[in-house]
């Protein structure tokens, strides 16, 4: 996974009036828990933009002017409600031989055979959260939907993983292909067709549509 170095300055005071002062300088008030006692400390607000406006998921080195550097996943965020601005931010140490949980982002790849056909793909899902030690927690989650049909779901336990646990149960669906007024009878196909009467091989996209088929698709 990658990391975004934060450069920022230790707080002395934390109080309301000392927050408010750093927020008119453009800095953003932050706390870091998870290691022996609570850091506070502060970072221009323009330094936390790779870090926040993005689907990405990073991990952060937070070095400090006295030389102190700290590994730590962002926890949590406060935006003030009318103007966005950032108000707060809460990180959470880790450690090279713990293990973590963090949400990552789902990446959809492939060209769903049942969208093809005129289905809908469907995403349920957008993050999953896992857990892992910090070098194995991967920048996202990436989801084959190459072979789903019309009508197919796409379960976490069909998602590869390597050096993370997904923490969701078995049947919490990813994505789906839904059908829709457009969409195609999707058959299965068999590589070797089926022996029609005269012998010749016959596969199922080579049926030709019957009277009742095109009523029936008229009454849809």
């Amino acid at each position: 996974m990658k990391s975004i170095t934060i450069n920022g300055s230790q707080r002395e005071s934390v109080g309301k009036v000392a927050t408010k002062a750093l927020r008119n300088a453009g800095k953003v008030p932050c706390v870091v828990y998870g290691g022996d006692k609570p850091i506070h400390f502060s970072a221009d607000e323009l330094a936390f933009r790779h870090l926040v406006y993005t689907p990405d998921v990073h991990t952060v080195v937070i070095a400090l002017e006295d030389g102190t550097k700290i590994n730590a996943i962002l926890q949590d965020i406060q935006f003030h409600p009318v103007h966005e601005q950032i108000l707060h931010m809460d990180f959470y140490q880790i450690y090279d031989d713990k293990e973590v949980m963090l949400e990552i982002p789902v990446r959809i790849v492939g060209n769903s055979r049942g969208v093809r056909n005129g289905g809908v793909l469907r995403i349920v899902t957008r993050k999953l959260r896992v857990k892992a030690v910090p070098a194995n927690l991967p920048d996202f989650i990436e989801v084959d939907i190459t072979d789903m049909k019309i009508g197919a779901k796409m379960y976490v336990t069909d998602v590869q993983t390597d050096g993370f646990t997904i923490l969701h149960s078995d049947n919490t669906v990813i994505c789906q292909v839904r059908t829709s007024r457009t969409a195609i009878v999707d058959e299965v196909e068999d590589e070797e067709g089926e022996e029609g009467e005269d012998g010749e091989s016959t596969e199922a996209g080579d049926v030709p549509a019957t009277e009742t088929d095109d009523v029936a698709a008229v009454k849809e």
